[in-house]
């Protein structure tokens, strides 16, 4: 150290007391270290007037004593020394601080305090950033890209300022307020090299320099004093083309001063960096182009609405622009800011300013472009300036926030900012594009940059960066698709959307691969769900190649954000557990029990309400049509769900499940049947099983089941009679609806053996080529690497990569489902694989092994059946049990269907079944017997060597007319009824299920299903076709055909109905007098047109809710403590087709249409009869009771008898299969006697009046 230079400097500041002294000398020694080499060297240009005629100690002398005195200006207790504070190198800041921070020496505690509590108010949930006690000093010079460093000899940091100024380039400064945001620090790029610094105001110079525009060098006041205004300029260039070329060739130079009117972003084109500005003066505009690499930092310093004049311009022509002649800075072109000419009218007003925008206004203000599709609508954007703060950081990414909490911001459309945005940055943006309602999302406003858009913060952020989400550094990938595909803002903006939803319920349970990946299958369904344009088409220039230079440079503006798609009903893509959740929730409140009974419900008994509140479902599509509060929940849009297609794994349940990150659903699956065109079959392609889908169109079904003691109708709303209720939620759709998004190894080779039979399609091509690449990649990777990601994946895989094992032997042997039975919870003693004892749900299926068992190198899955697989010469019987783990196979085992079951082991006695042990001398006809085990596999084989047998389905009328104990027919439901709710919580939720089928033809069937010991079936709802194997059929004592199930029986959901609104067939139409003669019940409901021929009987009463005695104002049994009471109505009558006659029951609703009275007509009939309790009529009986007179007997004797009444019916009627024997009349004709057997009429109950 200089002890003179030390001394002269001490003396020129004259500490006060030891601490200042030490302070100062640290400082010198410091400035000696770190500021003077970096001064001694070859002076910029920018310096030679400060520079020439002194010497390095004179510089180094008057800058150490300048920055004392400036630091001293800048205390917050004037003329005195910070020794609080050190000085700090550019090295040792980047080294040593790990924690974004602040530093300012004006402020006092209280300021500081005052300053750190108003930017945490201004945003909730964010800490301000920490004050450091340090002091930076340096040189601001030029670095790459154009940026900005603060440098000193221990090396350089980047400078983020807020309007710099080129007076500050290359100049000594000390900073007075800044902010550091290390390399580390949340919501950072990894990639940067290490922090940077955020100046905050301006720098304090260290040695006077030339005033704006007054002192420059000789070239520069040349320049400035010829400068020309926009209009001038702009003459020049719109003259002849020999003008221009005289410009060019002549090597003729223009300074233009003027507004600067637009900043449009830096561009890297084959590897040139270059940005353009504009310079107006209200009616003429010019542009500028900046490609010189050491005049890139302009961009920095030119903003809009600022005054600046620009020398030595040059006219050139930019190739690829329809406009060609350009100014363009040249070596001598030099830039001077908040510059004034006198000779120049620069009076235009600056650009408006938003700083909130009114949605009404908004929509109003953009004119509808027309519709391609309901709901759909393609708008043009408007060109606003806005300035606001940022207030979240939805995707840094993805380019995405939200300005003033309200206000969406979409970068994606301008090339990565340096430094990304945070949470409190106060930012100008001019030249950007209003968007209303482009993705329901995002905020109704959007505002979106494109290339003629500019950016500038006005304010740096007081707090610090929130922590990142899982999952976003991947959402990176998303720019560089949209730049790929130039895919319209609405799409994109869904496409981020989805991402995020994605990576929120796929990673990193379900998704295995890099962050990226999410963005991939994010576009990847856009496209497939959008149509790649999307629905209702695209903006300006979606799907062509983008035109950079007009975007920023052509007078009339167009871009990909002119003009949108607008349509609120794009798919929602909600989580699994979400959707579950939502369901559950809305199960009982969206819900009234009085609309879960039948029509008449008032009239219903207490046995009768709660019986038909014991189970109810309610279904609702994926569309949302249907208006419910269920929609209303779930945002009035149509849903999309993506997960995995994986067996179950809970030990309670054998059913299909939908899987992601948050959670399963069960799932009720279909597939269309190949050989019969548009049919529907359950479920049977295990390749499905580990594909990674997007469910577009699917129904949610929420079954409910209510165990009560209702006494009344009118005790409905009161919760204290509810014992127990609990609903149970699942999916139903069909396979054809799915689109993969990343199949199974399986699924690519079941894919690309369509495509060989298909002739070869590109997509599946593709799918399978990356799957074998994937796969061969993984057999490369290193063993330990490998076992890792063996043991980190599940049972599921969603890569096109093997499954766990895929390289290790095993052996396979192919069977042909002939039948399976229905599974069920049995005592089993322990697996073989660490299965314990106990209760397990097993099940068993029989089976056609079709060759010898074969051993394999590696596991074959579902590749083509080969030659040796099928070289037997007769088929083998057995039965393979399905126990614990390996019952979750049996959803996808069908009938008719071959599949290859691998075990991955080099035994072949595995796979050979075990025959059942006898008695000495019994000859035993059974099948051998096979123990699945649970980590054994079975794979579809579509396409196999031998021909599929069908197995014999059954109609409900040739169930009806056979006279098979055993049946196995399909049918659909029509009705169901639970029978026997149980009171305890375990697995089952009903004892048993009555439902009524019916097929084609209208013929109806009842069906009971035992449920004691059998998990309880989803699907068993109106309007879905089931697969009923092995019922018994049996007669009741009435002659009525019914089935029941069995031990063995199986149920399987062959094809998906309108469970909402589902209609049956109708009935068959039946004629009486066949009907009554017919021994054989070949039909149990029918339609019937007759006419009323008189009534029999008609009974109005108020019977007890409780016991069903007669009720006068209380209970006509002493023994009844029921205070309740409900209106009953009964009628009789004979009807006549003209083949015969029958007696029709009509009860409840159906009495009233058929009096036809009104509503309030029958009000009043049953406030009549409260007093009296009941009434009967026989009209036929009219002399018994003429002499009464009770005005409401002689009224509904009046009305029976009546033409009104005596009409012609539809009915649709239930025959009460009562055998009767024939009766003997005696018939007088004259004087002779006749005795005959008479048929007697056929009793039915009326179901449904028809209207007439």
């Amino acid at each position: 150290m200089d002890t003179d230079s030390l001394q002269l400097f001490l003396g020129q500041l004259q500490p006060e007391g030891d601490a200042e002294t030490t302070w100062l000398k640290d400082m010198f020694s410091f400035l000696s270290q770190h500021l003077s080499p970096e001064l001694s060297g070859p002076a910029p240009h920018a310096a030679d007037d400060v520079l020439t005629g002194q010497s390095a100690n004179q510089l180094r002398e008057r800058l150490q004593v300048c920055l004392v005195k400036k630091i001293q200006e800048n205390m917050a207790a004037p003329h005195c020394l910070p020794v609080s504070y050190r000085p700090v190198s550019v090295s040792g800041l980047l080294s040593l601080q790990h924690l974004a921070c602040v530093s300012n020496p004006s402020w006092s505690t209280n300021q500081q305090r005052a300053w750190a509590k108003e930017a945490e108010l201004s945003l909730p949930g964010h800490l301000a950033l920490p004050r450091v006690n340090l002091l930076l000093i340096g040189c601001l010079r030029e670095g790459r890209a154009g940026e900005w460093r603060l440098t000193d000899a221990s090396g350089s940091v980047r400078c983020e300022c807020l309007s710099p100024s080129p007076l500050w380039l290359n100049r000594p400064v000390f900073l007075p307020h800044w902010n550091y945001i290390p390399h580390n620090a949340p919501g950072q790029d990894p990639e940067e090299a290490g922090g940077y610094v955020e100046l905050i105001g301006s720098p304090v110079l260290l040695c006077p320099g030339p005033e704006q525009g007054l002192a420059v060098r000789p070239a520069g006041g040349a320049g400035l004093s010829r400068a020309v205004c926009v209009r001038e300029a702009a003459g020049l260039l719109d003259n002849s083309l020999s003008t221009c070329l005289s410009l060019r060739t002549r090597g003729q130079r223009v300074s233009v001063c003027g507004l600067v009117g637009s900043v449009c972003p830096q561009l890297v084109v084959a590897g040139t960096a270059f940005f353009c500005f504009w310079l107006t003066d209200g009616a003429h505009a010019l542009r500028v182009l900046v490609k010189d690499r050491s005049r890139l930092w302009w961009a920095r310093c030119v903003c809009v609405g600022q005054s600046v004049c620009v020398t030595a311009l040059r006219v050139c022509v930019l190739r690829g622009w329809r406009g060609n002649n350009i100014l363009c800075v040249t070596d001598h072109s030099e830039l001077h800011t908040n510059y004034t000419h006198t000779d120049t009218l620069l009076d235009t007003p600056p650009a408006l300013m938003m700083s909130q925008v009114e949605d009404e206004e908004c929509e109003e203000a953009e004119p509808e472009r027309g519709g391609n599709q309901s709901g759909v609508r393609m708008k043009k954007s408007r060109v606003i300036s806005y300035q606001g703060t940022v207030t979240e950081v939805v995707s840094e990414g993805a380019g995405l926030y939200v300005i003033d909490r309200k206000v969406g911001l979409c970068l994606a459309y301008q090339p990565t900012l340096r430094r990304k945005l945070r949470a409190g940055d106060s930012v100008e943006l001019h030249h950007v594009h209003f968007l209303y309602r482009p993705c329901p999302d995002f905020p109704p406003s959007m505002l979106c940059t494109c290339l003629r858009s500019s950016l500038r913060v006005t304010a740096f952020s007081r707090v610090g960066a929130s922590p990142p989400a899982s999952g976003c550094p991947g959402d990176r990938a998303l720019p560089r698709l949209l730049l790929e595909k130039n895919t319209g803002v609405s799409e994109y903006l869904w496409a981020c959307h989805l991402s995020s939803q994605l990576t929120h319920s796929l990673v990193p349970s379900v998704l295995k691969q890099q962050q990226q990946c999410v963005c991939v299958l994010s576009w990847r369904l856009m496209e497939s769900v959008l149509g790649g344009g999307g629905r209702g088409g695209g903006g300006g220039g979606r799907g062509g190649r983008r035109d950079i230079y007009s975007e920023m440079l052509d007078d009339l503006h167009t871009c990909p954000l002119t003009q949108y798609r607008a349509d609120p009903s794009v798919p929602r893509c909600i989580s699994v557990s979400e959707l579950s959740r939502s369901l559950e929730s809305g199960c009982w409140s969206s819900v009234s029990l009085r609309s879960l009974l039948p029509p008449g419900g008032s009239g219903l008994t207490r046995s009768q309400i709660n019986a038909a509140l014991a189970w109810s479902c309610r279904t609702v599509t994926s569309d949302l049509q249907d208006r419910t509060q269920t929609a209303e929940r779930l945002g009035w849009r149509p849903l999309l769900l993506v997960g995995v297609l994986q067996l179950s794994q809970r030990s309670c349940d054998v059913s299909l499940q939908l899987r992601d990150s948050t959670g399963a659903v069960d799932c009720v699956v279909t597939e269309t049947r190949e050989e019969e065109e548009g049919g529907q079959r359950a479920a049977f392609n295990t390749a499905w099983i580990g594909c990674l889908v997007c469910v577009q169109r699917f129904t949610m079904v929420t079954e409910r089941f209510l165990q009560s003691d209702f006494p009344s109708y009118q005790h409905l709303d009161q919760e204290e009679f509810i014992t127990h209720r609990h609903c149970r939620v699942y999916l139903q759709f069909s396979l054809d609806h799915l689109h993969i998004l990343s199949p199974s190894v399986a699924m690519v080779t079941h894919l690309g053996q369509k495509e060989e039979e298909s002739g070869g399609d590109v997509t599946d091509r593709t799918q399978r080529e990356d799957a074998e690449k994937e796969e061969e990649e993984e057999e490369a990777t290193s063993p330990g690497r490998k076992r890792r990601r063996e043991a980190a994946a599940s049972s599921v895989t969603v890569t096109t990569g093997p499954v766990g094992g895929g390289s290790r032997p095993c052996v396979s042997m192919v069977i042909r489902v002939e039948q399976k039975e229905g599974v069920a919870w049995r005592n089993m003693a322990a697996g073989l694989n660490g299965e314990e004892a106990g209760l397990t749900l097993c099940c068993s299926v029989r089976a056609a092994v079709i060759g010898p068992v074969v051993s394999w190198g590696r596991d074959p899955r579902n590749e083509p059946m080969t030659d040796r697989e099928t070289e037997t010469e007769s088929e083998v019987k057995v039965v393979l049990v399905l126990s614990g783990g390996s019952a979750r196979w049996l959803p996808l085992l069908q009938p008719g269907c071959f599949y290859r079951l691998t075990a991955h082991t080099q035994d072949p006695s595995v796979l050979i079944g075990r025959g059942v042990s006898g008695r000495k001398g019994v000859e035993l006809h059974t099948d051998s017997t096979l123990q699945v085990r649970s980590d054994w596999k079975l794979h579809t084989l579509t396409r196999p060597l031998l021909q599929a047998l069908s197995p014999t389905v059954r109609s409900v009328s040739d169930v009806l007319d056979c006279r098979s104990e055993l049946v196995c027919f399909q049918a659909q439901v029509s009705d169901r009824i639970s029978l026997n709710d149980r009171t305890s919580d375990s697995a089952g939720v009903c004892a048993g299920v009555r439902l009524t089928v019916c097929d084609p033809s209208g013929r109806t069937l009842q069906v009971y299903l035992d449920l004691s010991h059998t998990p309880y079936p989803p699907g068993l709802l109106p309007g879905n076709t089931l697969l009923l194997s092995a019922f018994q059929r049996r007669v009741s004592r009435s002659g009525g055909v019914y089935c029941s199930s069995l031990p063995v029986s199986s149920v399987s959901v062959e094809a998906l109905g309108e469970t909402s609104s589902v209609r049956p067939p109708p009935a068959p139409m039946m004629h009486l007098g066949a009907w009554a003669v017919s021994r054989e019940q070949r039909c149990i409901v029918g339609q019937v047109r007759c006419h009323v021929v008189c009534f029999l009987f008609l009974r109005l009463q108020w019977s007890c809710s409780l016991c069903g005695s007669l009720y006068i104002q209380t209970c006509s049994s002493s023994q009844c403590p029921s205070t309740s009471s409900v209106f009953q109505s009964k009628a009789k009558l004979v009807v006549d087709d003209g083949t015969g006659e029958a007696h029709v029951w009509f009860s409840g609703a159906l009495v009233r249409p058929l009096l036809r009275l009104a509503d309030s007509q029958w009000e009043g009939f049953q406030r009549a009869l409260q007093a009296r309790g009941h009434l009967t009529v026989y009209p036929r009986g009219r002399s018994l009771v003429c002499d009464s007179d009770d005005p409401l007997l002689h009224f509904l004797l009046c009305v029976c008898s009546s033409d009104v009444v005596c009409r012609q019916l539809s009915l649709t009627c239930r025959n009460q299969n009562k055998q009767r024997p024939e009766d003997m009349k005696r018939f007088s004709r004259g004087e002779r006697d006749f005795m005959t057997r008479v048929t007697p009429p056929p009793q039915l109950t009326c179901l449904h009046l028809n209207a007439d």
